[in-house]
């Protein structure tokens, strides 16, 4: 069994602008980032991924980038991040950047350039097309509303753009695009970066012909090619952490991106169990009940087909995502502490690499107190909002919050809450920060939970040290039992002899399972005693024989 370090670790995703604020402007910073590294270490999360933290005009938070080798000026410097960088690995943390080249900002040089006329020798860095019969070349709709397609007055053509129109796509067909993207990945390398999260890094392969397509083309038909060139020409040259966020696809998909042989990622994130429950007219805006069987299904499929022949990312929550305690869990008064840790181990008992996204070690919740749209940012929750209410007409106001209550990014993006002064510690009082602080930062914090036994950071810092001590938390294989039962969850992972069961019960009510008696030792279980073939609410076990 070949064994990798990015296999072992456990990544801590850190959202810059919403960490921690030193100098007092609202804004989270490199900085403050620096001065909480003990508290991710602490946790025993041994990789940071940094959402996006270069140049940009921040129409999508940093994910329209116009300048790769600058930082965010709200965020600090070049030499803020050095010293980050050095700190971080002094304390044996590595740092793992956002790589986001699919599209750049609008503002970029490249996008200035390719604009200014036909004839520039950037033309071709980006997506034009001629009008068809006096519109859009095809009827795709950006992931943020509207027309992918943005007419240019100034020299007469279309410029695709997958998500906000400030966020133009690049071509990557143009050999120059790869070389500039290559180039710039292998100085980030040789700064000292240990590796790159690719932001939808499925959608870089566009076909030739784009007339009368109606799906978006994810997975294109240069796609394994170009990341293929880009292993050969700079991550083979380098002991790094790649995963690729890849929506639509499906585990054999996974195998050509993240397989063992294919000399493409390390690993990719995949959407199925976030997208579950979602209408199939408005998507995540609508949500429907689901059954824990579906949910189920899905994670057991990517954990067997992968098995022995590439690997699983472990993850929940993320900037994109609501936070999960609020999703899969119950986010009120004890059930949180108590679901918060079921969710946690029935994620990281599986076989990956596990991510926790800031606060998820806190279980931190959806943000309840938001009565209003004013009080959101997030690009796409307001183009949804304007879009479904405002001008289609096809969702009331109260319906419309409902969903945005669920499942906008902003329930993810609200500051870390730190402690219970004003304003959570994220920033000084006085100093109102770029998005509210979730209400319940008084009782939900990380002050109150480091030194507390009980609590839900201790719960994970506990998870991530039994992963350093058994080989089979990481190397296991995996069954999953009673895959039709709707209110437990439970597996085993076995290696070399071993058998790792984990049994949990997802409802609020008592449950009685057999196999919850298990055999062997305990190793890790949300409650201070042990019921037997009894699974109290929201309880999760887990035993090593």
């Amino acid at each position: 069994m070949t064994k990798n370090w990015w296999q072992e670790a456990v990544v801590y995703q850190v959202y810059p602008r919403s960490f921690q604020d030193s100098n007092n402007d609202g804004i989270g910073d490199l900085e403050g980032i620096r001065q909480r590294l003990p508290y991710i270490k602490k946790l025993g999360a041994t990789v940071i991924w940094l959402n996006p933290i270069y140049a940009s005009p921040n129409d999508d938070n940093g994910y329209d980038i116009s300048d790769y080798e600058a930082i965010q000026p709200d965020f600090g410097t070049m030499a803020d991040f050095d010293c980050l960088l050095a700190d971080a690995h002094k304390l044996g943390l590595k740092i793992m950047m956002d790589l986001v080249v699919n599209h750049t900002s609008d503002e970029h040089q490249w996008f200035i350039e390719s604009r200014s006329s036909k004839t520039s020798p950037y033309r071709d860095y980006y997506i034009w097309r001629d009008p068809v019969d006096g519109h859009a070349p095809n009827d795709w709709k950006a992931a943020f509303s509207g027309s992918a397609w943005q007419f240019d007055d100034a020299t007469g053509q279309y410029y695709l753009h997958l998500f906000s129109k400030k966020q133009p796509d690049l071509n990557w067909a143009t050999p120059a695009v790869r070389t500039n993207v290559f180039d710039m990945m292998t100085r980030w390398l040789d700064k000292g970066v240990d590796g790159f999260r690719m932001d939808v890094i499925s959608l870089i392969s566009k076909p030739d012909d784009l007339t009368g397509l109606t799906e978006w083309p994810a997975n294109g038909p240069r796609e394994h090619e170009y990341l293929k060139e880009m292993n050969a020409k700079v991550l083979s040259h380098f002991d790094c952490i790649t995963v690729g966020e890849t929506g639509g696809v499906t585990p054999e998909d996974a195998l050509k991106y993240a397989g063992f042989d294919s000399h493409e990622l390390n690993m990719i994130f995949q959407f199925q169990h976030m997208d579950i429950g979602q209408d199939p007219k408005f998507g995540k805006w609508v949500q429907h009940p689901f059954a824990l069987s579906e949910l189920k299904a899905i994670m057991a499929r990517w954990q067997t087909k992968l098995n022995g022949k590439a690997w699983n990312s472990l993850y929940w929550n993320n900037h994109d995502q609501p936070r999960v305690v609020s999703r899969f869990g119950n986010d009120e008064g004890e059930a949180r502490v108590l679901s918060a840790k079921m969710l946690g181990a029935v994620l990281h008992f599986m076989q990956g690499t596990p991510y926790i996204y800031q606060g998820e070690e806190l279980g931190m919740t959806n943000v309840h107190s938001f009565n209003s749209i004013e009080d959101y940012r997030d690009i796409e929750t307001l183009n949804a909002y304007r879009e479904h209410v405002e001008e289609k007409r096809d969702l009331t106001h109260p319906q419309m919050m409902a969903g945005i209550h669920a499942v906008s990014r902003d329930n993810a993006r609200t500051p870390m809450q730190w402690d219970d002064s004003v304003n959570a510690g994220f920033t000084r009082e006085g100093i109102d920060p770029w998005i509210a602080v979730n209400a319940n930062y008084t009782d939900i914090n990380a002050q109150n939970q480091v030194d507390d036994p009980d609590s839900v950071f201790t719960f994970y810092q506990k998870m991530n040290a039994l992963r350093t001590k058994y080989d089979i938390i990481t190397y296991g294989d995996f069954t999953p039992l009673d895959p039709d039962d709707e209110q437990t969850w439970s597996y085993t992972r076995q290696l070399n002899g071993q058998t790792l069961l984990l049994t949990a019960n997802f409802t609020a009510q008592p449950v009685t399972l057999a196999r919850a008696k298990g055999e062997g030792e305990l190793l890790l279980s949300n409650y201070a005693d042990d019921q037997g073939a009894e699974l109290r609410p929201y309880e999760v076990k887990v035993y090593l024989k």
